[in-house]
């Protein structure tokens, strides 16, 4: 593993042992515009869906609970894992947990759709985004979906800790048209647990 890879993974560790989930400014107990764009893609009970840079979000349980039972999740941070699994009880059987680095992930097999809400931000070098994009590309089936959530050019320029990347909707894009089709783009205002605002972009792209 590269050093950027193990530090940006000791940040990460450090976050989720010292932090409860309410005191992530991400933090929310229902993902409502991931769960509305997921569920307008209409898809059935048999899709492969993989939740990229998931943390400790709750996805998982809403997924689980409208019958979805071929879920990847993957974070960098076991202990953010960890306590999905001990929130989820029995049910954490019927997910497949990958403990990776976003920027050098291997799922080794093709899903329906992609999410990731609040990670692809965190993507902040050149070599790292490129490598995240052709992933993807490989990783999610022809006509398959990646809903992505990223700070937009009025989000917030950091982010417990460390530097994000913003985008446009332009800005996304263009860095994804060549292996996807926009299908829908909305901005959004996330009110933290803290009572402040972070500026969203929420996406769909159809994998060409």
């Amino acid at each position: 593993m590269k050093t950027t890879s193990i530090n940006r993974k000791e940040h990460w560790e450090k976050i989720y042992r010292s932090k409860q989930p309410n005191e992530m400014s991400w933090h929310q107990d229902v993902p409502v515009t991931s769960l509305e764009f997921f569920m307008a893609l209409n898809l059935p009970k048999s899709a492969w869906i993989f939740d990229n840079g998931a943390g400790d979000s709750y996805f998982v349980d809403h997924l689980l609970q409208m019958g979805y039972d071929n879920i990847t999740v993957q974070d960098i941070s076991e202990s953010a894992i960890n306590k999905v699994k001990e929130r989820l009880g029995q049910k954490a059987v019927n997910v497949c947990w990958m403990v990776e680095d976003e920027a050098d992930c291997h799922p080794g097999r093709k899903y329906d759709v992609w999410h990731d809400r609040a990670a692809f931000h965190f993507l902040t070098k050149e070599e790292e985004i490129q490598n995240y994009i052709r992933t993807i590309g490989k990783c999610i089936k022809s006509g398959g979906f990646f809903i992505i959530s990223t700070f937009s050019e009025r989000g917030p320029s950091t982010c417990s800790g460390l530097p994000v990347h913003r985008y446009s909707e332009a800005d996304i894009e263009s860095r994804l048209n060549t292996l996807f089709t926009k299908v829908k783009c909305i901005t959004q205002d996330h009110i933290t647990p803290f009572g402040t605002k972070q500026n969203f972009l929420f996406c769909v792209f159809r994998r060409k």
